[in-house]
């Protein structure tokens, strides 16, 4: 799968890095020059200096060939033209756009943006529902299979501290998928132990949600 990630700040520095470390074609476009010492020594030579807006850009890149454009710039205007280019003019099937004002989120979903994410929703939405630590946390519902993508900070309460994931019995067609351990984050396997402070990232369908609250 050829992904191809605009904007090498942090949150794209490290999806970009994340995506490489799993075995997958990325290529990271950075507009500043003056950053490409610094990502070329994070992520290795999957950079690029150009203007991900810029039809040119684009074209070099190989948006044409590209599974997935995630846009995650700190500009929500660059990250529509993005995405709208990306569709519209290089036929990606896959766009996801990072939303720094919560207000553009809508109109991002109506111009046909796959995937649209707000960091500021989601903490709104945590102060709104008056979530406690080591609640499970709804991030996104999947359009499709009514799948939720969920997260939980492990407590000295919670069920599956001092378990492997083998010996955690899941919720149907559930899925632990990713774990951040203070500053370093983890894909999971069979013999994954979680600790106190762990913050799990978990698949689940909507209707079993509550089964992965008692779980967690």
């Amino acid at each position: 799968m050829y992904i191809i990630v605009v904007g090498g700040g942090q949150v794209g520095t490290y999806l970009a890095r994340r995506l490489v470390k799993e075995g997958q074609e990325v290529l990271l476009i950075e507009k500043d020059p003056s950053q490409e010492g610094r990502l070329r020594s994070e992520i290795g030579d999957y950079v690029m200096v150009g203007d991900g807006c810029e039809a040119s850009t684009q074209k070099s890149a190989g948006f044409e060939r590209a599974d997935v454009v995630a846009a995650v710039t700190g500009e929500d205007e660059d990250n529509l033209i993005v995405c709208q280019m990306a569709t519209n003019t290089w036929g990606v099937e896959r766009t996801v756009a990072r939303v720094n004002d919560p207000r553009h989120a809508k109109i991002f979903t109506d111009l046909g943006v796959g995937g649209v994410v707000s960091a500021t929703n989601i903490l709104y939405n945590l102060v709104e529902q008056e979530i406690s630590l080591g609640q499970v946390i709804p991030l996104a519902a999947l359009r499709r299979g009514n799948i939720e993508i969920v997260e939980s900070t492990l407590t000295s309460r919670s069920p599956s501290v001092g378990k492997k994931l083998r010996d955690i019995e899941l919720p149907p067609k559930s899925n632990i998928v990713w774990f951040l351990r203070g500053e370093e984050g983890y894909l999971v396997d069979g013999d994954t132990e979680f600790q106190i402070g762990d913050l799990v990232v978990a698949l689940v369908p909507t209707e079993f949600e509550s089964q992965l609250r008692e779980v967690m």
